[in-house]
């Protein structure tokens, strides 16, 4: 007695799985490193010709190539999806692993990914000169190899440019 999610699963997973590929017609085209042979380096016994600007017939005999590797393994999403529908009893587990693993998964993955890119990028704007961090004492380091002039910015130079801004914009006035 068969259920209908298996028999959907089943369809899938034999209309688009080799279970038998050829290694002729399915593996990549041969490359010219693959028609290249290994040269043997020929024994000391070997006569060497007089002329040294050439190499000898003994020095270059070809060693035959071991046999072909297999094909790689499909490692594609497919295999594992249709692998997480083989236990589904209904429509709404077929449903369910298909937005976990097509969109609920992705989604928290992206999100996660952001998250750390946004916290580091965070963290890293306030790397200074003076601080006491690995970072900032390889950007010193580097900055004094190329003999640039390393910023000298004050908490005071910082408080007088942003009041130098206020009276600004505000004109002089309170």
């Amino acid at each position: 007695m068969s259920s209908t999610p298996i028999d959907i699963a089943s369809a899938i997973q034999s209309a688009s799985v080799k279970r038998h590929p050829s290694p002729h017609h399915d593996l990549n085209p041969s490359t010219a490193a693959s028609s290249k042979q290994p040269v043997e380096p020929a024994s000391p016994t070997s006569s060497v010709s007089s002329n040294a600007n050439s190499i000898p017939d003994s020095a270059l005999k070809p060693i035959p190539r071991r046999a072909n590797l297999p094909p790689l393994p499909d490692m594609r999403f497919e295999q594992s999806y249709l692998a997480s529908l083989q236990g589904a009893e209904s429509y709404w587990r077929i449903a369910w692993i298909t937005g976990r693993d097509q969109v609920i998964l992705p989604l928290v993955q992206g999100m996660l990914w952001t998250l750390l890119l946004s916290g580091w990028r965070y963290w890293n704007r306030g790397a200074h000169f003076r601080g006491a961090t690995l970072g900032s004492k390889v950007r010193r380091w580097w900055w004094n190899v190329n003999n640039w002039k390393i910023p000298e910015e004050t908490q005071e130079k910082v408080s007088e440019k942003v009041g130098e801004f206020y009276t600004a914009q505000l004109g002089g006035h309170d």
